[in-house]
């Protein structure tokens, strides 16, 4: 039996129609992504994370996004996370420098931020981007543009300037739009409109961040994955602090409707891997 490659781990239990558009990708999305990321010389990465739900930022995105910042951190690079109120104070707790965008900021507030923060790349994990619509809209096809900063507009300003990676697992997210004409007749949503130089799909987009950082370390051959019970330590705490499972809605330990044991399981799949593989 041929060994299970960290693409094909992370889009373990697809219940989203992401193993659909796995075809149109190359099979080895991640790794594209990683040796992207060592290209960059080592200066600051700007990282967005947080998707909106019922009132809270839910737990997928930024458990992903931490454990990819740790890495870069290790690996040379600076970090800025750009989010929105919902995620106050989840990347602070793991001292990463954080700026918060309104959710009425202009494209001229954005330009700032891109001017000043001179960015190497950005990475956007599981964060809402405007559908062909202009709307930001969950899987249920809702407009959430009252509740969502306009963090895809940096990557849209970025686009053809600076080295873009977008993570997603249901065709909302920023980055999908390399994917729009495929996910309009596949899956039945209008697509975030909003394309990035790579997209990474996973069956939940914290293992898409998760699936980088292997990559990463499997080319590096630095250790970059920590214990999985960093991220559930992590997780604990945001719940505490408002998110909520994307599905549920609920303030639980589980992401996308799938209890911790099934994030351990994905964690520990790559983390297995890739130390088997180090030489």
């Amino acid at each position: 039996m041929l060994e299970e490659t960290i693409e094909k781990i992370i889009l373990r239990h697809s219940g989203r129609g992401m193993n659909e558009l796995e075809a149109y990708l190359p099979y080895d999305f991640c790794h594209l992504a990683a040796r992207e990321i060592l290209s960059w010389r080592r200066g600051r990465v700007i990282l967005t994370s947080g998707f909106y739900v019922a009132g809270y930022a839910e737990t997928d995105g930024p458990a992903g996004t931490v454990v990819l910042a740790k890495a870069l951190k290790r690996l040379g690079f600076e970090v800025l996370v750009v989010t929105d109120k919902f995620c106050k104070g989840f990347f602070e707790i793991e001292d990463l420098n954080t700026c918060y965008i309104g959710i009425t900021a202009m494209k001229y507030e954005c330009e700032k931020i891109l001017a000043e923060a001179d960015p190497v790349g950005l990475i956007s994990i599981e964060r809402c981007g405007k559908n062909s619509n202009k709307r930001y809209e969950n899987m249920r096809g809702v407009n959430i543009g009252a509740n969502t900063a306009p963090c895809d507009r940096l990557f849209e300003l970025a686009y053809g300037n600076y080295p873009t990676i977008g993570v997603g697992d249901g065709g909302n997210e920023i980055g999908m739009g390399n994917l729009a004409g495929v996910i309009g007749r596949k899956l039945d949503l209008n697509p975030c409109a909003v394309s990035t130089d790579i997209l990474v799909i996973a069956s939940v987009s914290n293992w898409g961040a998760y699936g980088i950082t292997a990559a990463l370390e499997e080319i590096s051959g630095e250790e970059l994955l920590d214990s999985f019970e960093t991220v559930r330590e992590y997780i604990r705490k945001t719940v505490e602090m408002g998110s909520v499972d994307g599905v549920t809605h609920e303030h639980a330990m589980s992401v996308d409707g799938m209890d911790i044991s099934v994030e351990e399981e994905i964690y520990d799949a790559l983390l297995r891997k890739v130390r088997r593989n180090a030489v």
